[in-house]
């Protein structure tokens, strides 16, 4: 008898037009009503762009550490997951060529609270500001725990994409802009653009060095804890352009941050914050990628590593060898009860080394380095 009335529940939702409505659960404090808000199956564009791109996922433990702490990486990855659907939704939110709006830069990145196995992840993104050919997404990461409910912050994060043509992923395209509710909105704006962009072009033309093995180095030294690691850029990678996601990249260069600092110190290690990501220039789908990592400073509670990307796309003779990201990963020693240890103090032997090391005490002394709980 249950059967035959599902059966004929089930026919009836059919015929009824298609909406959430139907598929909402009751609420238990309000029997005859729904307990989520109203909100049609079929939306218009003005209403997926005016709200905020929520995705929530629960950690698992190939998310985190042996200690349960999760990646730093892992959560950089969701970040620009989230970054890249919003601005991508917003970029072809106009009748004309489509596109895919690709990571260009993530500004500074600080790991505001713990975020442990079992514990749901809500990201959530909102576009902030747009220019010509670039679009700036805020987002913010909130940890739950679903068995007490309690939720805090994170992480927050800037990027920037821009939008590149399904046709030809060499032609940038044209942003929609956006309507802001303050003029005072799009002036901040358009000086965090000029800013971003200033310092996007600086550091490329610094990063023309290179991480070069060093035999039998001495402990505490540059050589002693820098590492590298390749990897294959396989489909799975990859976007529909057939170049690699930003969050890739990233969590690979979390990854070989987090050795280099576990080598210099012998402990658990966290990441504290993430400098500015830049983007130099497109990873394709075939290239052999090396993400490099050394340690450029200390202070006595915390260590800044620098990380390159350089690709090599081996199956295309015509293009060498080139730097595709950068960034500054800060990371802090813990003890197993979870609190700071003093870290090993770097002994920079190069003038090149000692120089890298007063770049990285000014931009040190530039930002309050707070302890995390992610590794």
């Amino acid at each position: 008898m249950k059967l035959l009335v599902y059966a004929v529940r089930l026919r009836a939702l059919a015929r009824q037009p298609a909406t959430w409505e139907h598929l909402r659960p009751r609420s238990p404090q309000c029997p005859g009503k729904r307990c989520w808000a109203s909100m049609k199956a079929v939306e218009t564009r003005s209403d997926l762009l005016s709200r905020p791109c929520v995705t929530p996922r629960i950690m698992r433990p190939d998310d985190a550490n042996v200690a349960g702490n999760v990646h730093g990486g892992t959560i950089l990855k969701m970040i620009e997951e989230a970054g890249a659907i919003i601005s991508t939704r917003h970029c072809n939110s106009q009748n004309g060529e489509r596109c895919v709006a690709a990571l260009a830069r993530v500004e500074r990145t600080d790991f505001l609270s713990p975020m442990c196995i079992g514990e749901v992840a809500h990201v959530s993104a909102e576009i902030t500001y747009t220019s010509k050919h670039s679009v700036e997404v805020q987002v913010n990461v909130m940890s739950e725990n679903i068995l007490t409910g309690t939720k805090k912050l994170t992480n927050k994060a800037t990027l920037w994409y821009v939008p590149l043509s399904l046709k030809n992923v060499d032609k940038v395209l044209e942003v929609p802009p956006v309507v802001y509710s303050r003029q005072e909105q799009e002036e901040e704006g358009r000086k965090r653009y000029e800013a971003q962009k200033l310092e996007r072009m600086e550091t490329k033309w610094r990063n023309g060095d290179i991480v070069q093995p060093v035999l039998n180095p001495e402990p505490n030294t540059v050589s002693y804890s820098q590492s590298s690691l390749i990897h294959l850029v396989g489909p799975s990678d990859c976007t529909l352009h057939g170049f690699v996601h930003g969050g890739v990249t990233m969590k690979l260069m979390d990854e070989v941050a987090g050795i280099v600092a576990a080598r210099h110190c012998k402990t658990n290690i966290v990441t504290a914050s993430v400098d500015a990501i830049n983007f130099h220039d497109k990873i394709r789908k075939g290239c052999v990628i090396t993400i490099s990592g050394r340690m450029t400073f200390t202070s006595n509670k915390s260590m800044e590593i620098e990380v390159l990307v350089d690709a090599d796309p081996v199956v295309d003779n015509s293009q060498k060898r080139y730097r595709a990201a950068s960034a500054f990963f800060t990371y802090v020693s813990l003890s197993q009860e979870g609190k700071s240890l003093p870290v090993p103090q770097l002994v920079p032997e190069t003038e090149d080394e000692k120089k890298r090391f007063e770049e990285g005490k000014g931009r040190c002394s530039r930002s309050l380095v707070s302890p995390s709980h992610h590794a």
